[in-house]
């Protein structure tokens, strides 16, 4: 049975934000993570990470002890949130007091003052989280000191833009633990992931990386489908992985982890909540637990993936919605885009 805390405790005691602030603060509970501090970016057009950065934030920070702070893409004047806006992401200076980054962001672009944040970050050597377009995460030849925009995913986080390949709003992806890294922590009581979301193409991970799942991809979007038989799935691509990067200052390693699940809907499963929440823990050097406890601190209504754009663009100056929506004791629940398929397996609010 999941446990829910009270506006009325949370909103006093740990989370801070206002309608005037660019960004989302949750203090940390007691716990393993306590006295860490970890930054999750939002800002895609399709994946909802609006949606499920401050959904993750909240279960960290009171079911694990981190501090958290949740950053948003605005609008061009400011004034509401615009995950359309592809250089709207905020306090990027937040990073300068980061152990840990967790990114969802796709095709981002950032100021040079701003970019020198995520620069001072990465070459201190310090642990990234990377999900779903994360692997395309900014776009452009501007460059975090020696990293271009457009090769931060595959030299930060292993990969970069490859392909859809299971079939886009038609076929899903379920997680299939690699028998050779079966007892690795981060793997700890992960055993049932899948998500309505397309199996992502994986071609440039080296030897080095650890691959901890692959990406099964299913006949539907059920949970419940099978596997589709033949070369779709022979082999399987790589869906959950750690890499070692080099920083921009060409010396200082540091260690990510990837997962091209990360869609609002996959969020849903309780395993893929798991494996980011292990993978925190690991890459801070903190004891992976036997069980992580990833109930949701807010009940999740997530909207189904897929952009708001074109005539439809407009929904986001109606919405004007601002990051103290998504605080404590706050649960949004928003309409999905244009084009989404019948999938009768979302919670509804009641």
């Amino acid at each position: 049975m999941k446990r829910f805390l009270t506006t009325a405790v949370w909103a006093l005691i740990a989370c801070v934000a206002t309608a005037e602030e660019k960004w989302l603060s949750f203090k940390g509970n007691e716990g393993p993570g306590k006295g860490k501090h970890i930054v999750l970016i939002s800002g895609d057009e399709e994946y909802r990470s609006e949606e499920t950065m401050p959904m993750l934030a909240k279960i960290l920070s009171h079911r694990h002890g981190f501090d958290c702070t949740v950053l948003f893409s605005w609008s061009k004047d400011g004034k509401y949130i615009d995950p359309n806006n592809a250089g709207g992401v905020r306090g990027w200076d937040q990073l300068a007091k980061a152990d840990l980054m967790i990114i969802g962001t796709r095709m981002r672009t950032v100021t040079p003052e701003d970019a020198k944040y995520m620069t001072d970050f990465l070459n201190t050597g310090k642990p990234v989280v990377g999900y779903r377009t994360s692997t395309h995460a900014f776009k452009g030849s501007w460059k975090f000191g020696t990293i271009s925009g457009n090769d931060w995913g595959i030299k930060i986080v292993g990969e970069r833009w490859v392909n859809h390949h299971g079939k886009h709003k038609g076929q899903g992806a379920r997680g299939v633990i690699e028998p050779a890294n079966k007892d690795h922590a981060i793997l700890n009581s992960v055993k049932d992931v899948f998500g309505p979301s397309d199996v992502y193409g994986v071609k440039n991970l080296i030897d080095a990386d650890t691959v901890l799942l692959r990406g099964a991809v299913t006949e539907t979007l059920d949970p419940a489908s099978k596997n589709v038989s033949g070369k779709q799935n022979e082999p399987m691509m790589a869906l959950a992985w750690l890499h070692r990067y080099t920083a921009p200052n060409g010396t200082t390693k540091g260690q990510a982890f990837c997962t091209t699940m990360g869609a609002s809907v996959d969020f849903l499963s309780e395993d893929l909540r798991r494996i980011v929440v292990n993978a925190t823990y690991h890459l801070l050097g903190l004891k992976v637990l036997d069980k992580a406890d990833v109930d949701y601190v807010d009940p999740f209504f997530p909207s189904f993936y897929g952009f708001w754009n074109g005539k439809h663009a407009k929904i986001w100056s109606e919405r004007k919605m601002v990051p103290a929506d998504f605080g404590l004791g706050k649960t949004p629940h928003v309409t999905s885009p244009p084009g989404t398929p019948d999938w009768p397996h979302m919670p509804m609010k009641k």
